[in-house]
């Protein structure tokens, strides 16, 4: 069909959800990309009335592991029933043959994603402070979802989960390091000693920051998204790293992924912990042991720029 997107025809789609789905869509779809990349690819899909967004995994890609559009459909779909506002999903295709690659469909969902901080400034410090608040806020209810009680017991293998997050650090660190790192080593030692115990097991988002999020109207959190490295496992691996997000922004020449949170108004890390730990009630005496293993090595880090948390 003339005007497909890159990886989305729409041809095939609508045969697809007129079989699987009938009555979803009713007129002839249009679509855009909405993000790219080496990420899943997201596009926009509407036939003038119902809008409806698609993933698939990137053109091209190699890694099925990296890119399971049944994990990302199935504990969305998991949370649909809970406080965790994620979009509601309407099909899961694992079919190569329809468009090339596994893909799902859900509905689209109010709210804008902010990831950077000039965007959050022209709304003020006030509502800036309530957005990132919120943030916190829907993090510490991702982590109060039983996993068993919405049918996601066997998603992750939370026994030694935190091990091998720390191996895997060393792993990653080791496969793209361009220099040597003073200390490096040592590091690893102090982190693979000092394994704390895990925290009480809950659904982890793997990659939560503001930029995932969509934030609607009212400034609170419309949508959780990009669930691709979503597992079961110890929820302050998510805290850590949205943590480290924060300090990486606030630390020039850190190569920061987001620079939201040097916004005026956006909660401090202290602020952020606390908030976090009044919410979920779990204790963060450990969270310099968590802040250090989700650091990500970059050409620009040394062990000197890894942050810790604020006592």
């Amino acid at each position: 069909m003339p005007g497909d997107p890159p990886g989305l025809d729409l041809g095939r789609l609508r045969a697809y959800l007129d079989d699987h789905r009938p009555g979803l869509v009713a007129g002839e779809l249009s679509g855009t990309v909405i993000a790219g990349g080496r990420s899943n690819l997201t596009y926009d899909v509407t036939d003038g009335h119902v809008h409806l967004v698609v993933r698939r995994p990137p053109l091209g890609h190699v890694l099925a592991t990296a890119h399971d559009m049944a994990r990302e459909h199935r504990v969305m779909s998991a949370l649909v029933p809970t406080q965790v506002p994620v979009p509601r999903t309407h099909a899961l295709c694992e079919d190569d043959t329809v468009l090339g690659a596994p893909f799902y469909v859900m509905d689209k969902a109010p709210g804008k994603a902010f990831r950077h901080a000039e965007e959050l400034a022209e709304l003020g410090a006030a509502r800036t402070r309530s957005i990132s608040s919120t943030v916190t806020d829907t993090l510490a209810d991702l982590h109060h979802v039983d996993p068993l009680e919405v049918g996601l017991a066997d998603f992750g293998r939370p026994e030694g989960f935190l091990e091998r997050q720390v191996h895997r650090w060393k792993k990653q660190l080791d496969a793209s390091r361009t220099r040597d790192l003073a200390g490096i080593e040592v590091l690893f030692g102090y982190l693979r000693a000092n394994v704390p115990p895990q925290s009480t097991t809950s659904i982890v988002h793997g990659d939560y920051r503001l930029d995932n999020l969509l934030i609607g109207a009212g400034d609170g959190v419309t949508a959780v998204l990009d669930w691709e490295m979503a597992t079961i496992g110890d929820p302050l691996t998510d805290v850590a790293l949205m943590v480290a997000y924060q300090q990486m922004a606030e630390h020039a020449g850190s190569g920061a992924v987001t620079d939201a949170p040097r916004a005026p108004g956006y909660l401090q890390v202290d602020e952020v912990l606390a908030r976090y730990a009044e919410r979920s009630g779990r204790d963060l005496g450990a969270m310099d042991f968590y802040l250090t293993s989700s650091w990500r090595s970059s050409s620009k880090a040394s062990t000197r720029d890894i942050p810790r948390a604020r006592p």
